[in-house]
């Protein structure tokens, strides 16, 4: 797909929408495109994006836990708010397609963010820190 061993954006969605044929996967994958993308230079190398999976699939707890906050950090400021995780949670359901629709409820995203906020944010102050984020997370995988 890529001969030059890069992937631009456009490309990557591309890619990416043939994983899921069902939905529309071009919101998510462009949030995943931009956690890729480290350097913002509009463009994945194919050895970063190995890299990269490794860490995700081998790296320790706490690497995958960052990648993952990162992942849903937006705006990339440190921090994780309800109209950011709303709109990786909206992506998500249209990634899925018909296997969400038309059983999903409208309100079926919002309440996934608020659960997740509930859990998430120890000082209720409306915001998910990386703190915040690593202690729930390495809270549960110690209750596994």
């Amino acid at each position: 797909e890529c001969p030059s061993g890069l992937v631009n954006e456009e490309n990557f969605k591309q890619i990416y929408s043939q994983f899921f044929p069902q939905g529309d996967s071009g919101t998510y994958a462009t949030f995943l495109f931009n956690a890729f993308d480290t350097d913002h230079d509009g463009s994945i190398s194919f050895e970063f994006s190995v890299a990269t999976a490794s860490v995700i699939l081998r790296g320790t707890i706490d690497d995958r836990i960052g990648w993952a906050f990162n992942l849903y950090d937006l705006n990339k400021d440190g921090c994780i708010t309800k109209e950011e995780m709303l709109d990786i949670m909206k992506s998500i359901y249209d990634m899925m397609g018909k296997y969400t629709y038309p059983a999903m409820r409208e309100e079926a995203p919002r309440e996934h963010v608020e659960n997740f906020f509930q859990k998430m944010d120890r000082n209720r102050d409306g915001v998910v820190t990386i703190e915040e984020f690593i202690e729930s997370c390495q809270k549960v995988t110690s209750q596994l």
